[in-house]
């Protein structure tokens, strides 16, 4: 493409913060306008030189939108912004509803000739991709995703949107075998009651099915670290070998690496027919700019 991508980002938190950074490195897009209700020039330093709206029907003419929101809310923003003609890429991660939300950004997407990327994030997102690679190499066995130690920004997310939570940290620890126990720590109003919030958290769907423990503490700020992890493992059999075990391993900055595979779906959606993907359903190819040929050539 000789033209840059026009692209912009809803939600200016972590995530959106990064995407931003991200979207100024890549050589192939421009940011055009950065939509968030809350965050003003003057509030938000970074966002100078950016041009700010108020609501989603204010962006100028991008040809993608980032949606980098709760996930909670973000279907909404994808089904709009789908339908007046904008690519959407999010970072929806509530695995067991994502296949049907992708269905029915689909049907949106083909009416509207626009492209929805689903769960571009890294789990679900690259990690789903390094599963599926592991499922075709050793078809028959077991894969465990061990996620952390690290901060889950979603659940932290959710645990914030409980009224009487000021602030909250989610903490991911892996036990071993795909089996993880969730720290929560939350900063409360004067108002709140301990145990309320505490019931809420653990029957919400993000923690229900985990060991989850919360803990009150004075100041959340103190306790913060953006750092994230994940260690899956695959021992299964090639043919009728046994004993193939794989692994993959990284330590990541949770938004930093969010926000740079979204953008790279980005990229990814402008070579798509109408529809909605998620990144298993999408050519590794098409994430990188550049030259199809010289792309073979150095990583084949």
């Amino acid at each position: 493409m000789n033209k840059k991508i026009r692209i912009a980002i809803i939600g200016y938190g972590n995530i959106g913060r990064c995407a931003a950074e991200a979207v100024h490195m890549a050589e192939d897009m421009e940011l055009v306008g950065l939509v968030d209700p809350i965050a003003s020039l003057n509030s938000s330093p970074e966002a100078a030189g950016i041009p700010l709206m108020a609501t989603i029907d204010d962006l100028p003419e991008a040809q993608v939108a980032l949606l980098c929101t709760p996930s909670r809310v973000m279907p909404d923003y994808a089904r709009k912004l789908l339908a007046q003609g904008i690519n959407t890429v999010d970072c929806y991660d509530i695995h067991h509803d994502l296949a049907d939300l992708r269905l029915e950004l689909a049907e949106i997407a083909q009416t509207h000739k626009t492209v929805a990327i689903v769960s571009a994030g890294w789990d679900p997102g690259t990690d789903s991709i390094i599963r599926c690679l592991f499922q075709f190499m050793a078809p028959h066995g077991l894969t465990y995703t061990n996620f952390g130690p690290g901060m889950s920004m979603g659940h932290s997310v959710a645990v914030k949107s409980i009224k009487g939570v000021e602030n909250a940290l989610s903490m991911t620890i892996p036990l071993g075998a795909g089996v993880h126990r969730r720290m929560v720590y939350v900063q409360l109003t004067p108002e709140a009651e301990f145990a309320y919030v505490e019931r809420v958290i653990k029957k919400d769907p993000y923690f229900r099915e985990d060991d989850t423990y919360v803990k009150q503490v004075a100041d959340v700020n103190q306790l913060i670290d953006m750092g994230h992890g994940v260690h899956m493992i695959r021992k299964g059999v090639s043919g009728s070998t046994h004993n193939q075990i794989m692994e993959f391993k990284m330590s990541i900055n949770n938004p930093a690496l969010t926000a740079q595979i979204m953008v790279a779906s980005a990229r990814a959606s402008m070579k798509q027919q109408p529809g909605a993907y998620t990144l298993i359903q999408i050519p590794v190819i098409d994430f990188l700019h550049g030259d199809l040929d010289d792309i073979i050539r150095q990583y084949v």
